[in-house]
């Protein structure tokens, strides 16, 4: 299976503002928020296609998004993925004193996940934080 080393950024989109005030539970909110912005030669490199489910694993854990083909660049591996649970599954949670987690520069491998499926929040929260 194919993997890619890149480097991860992750902040506020205009579609995550326009979905916001609705509910975070939300399909809409999801398909604006579980997403994951990739360059589309490294699409290609990948061998996944547009809307496919990918794996994004960082060393602070690791989470199925859907992947969109990114509309500026180029920027061959550098991904982008929206603020949001997704996203906060995978940011080191230390804020070096700021009150905020670094989001931008962050190593992480994706790969192809063709089986799984992009967890809503309630199987993302089970997911992340059941008792052993």
């Amino acid at each position: 299976m194919s993997r890619l080393q890149v480097t991860l950024l992750s902040g506020r989109t205009i579609d995550q503002g326009t979905t916001k005030e609705r509910s975070k539970l939300s399909n809409e909110y999801r398909e604006s928020v579980a997403i994951c912005e990739i360059d589309p030669d490294d699409l290609k490199e990948l061998g996944v296609k547009e809307n496919s489910n990918v794996r994004v694993t960082t060393k602070q854990g690791s989470v199925v998004v859907k992947a969109k083909k990114s509309k500026r660049g180029p920027h061959l591996k550098i991904v982008y993925m929206p603020y949001g649970i997704w996203a906060n599954i995978i940011v080191n949670p230390r804020t070096h004193g700021t009150g905020m987690p670094s989001f931008k520069g962050i190593p992480a491998e994706i790969q192809p996940a063709p089986t799984e499926n992009v967890p809503d929040v309630p199987q993302l929260l089970r997911q992340t934080y059941r008792k052993e």
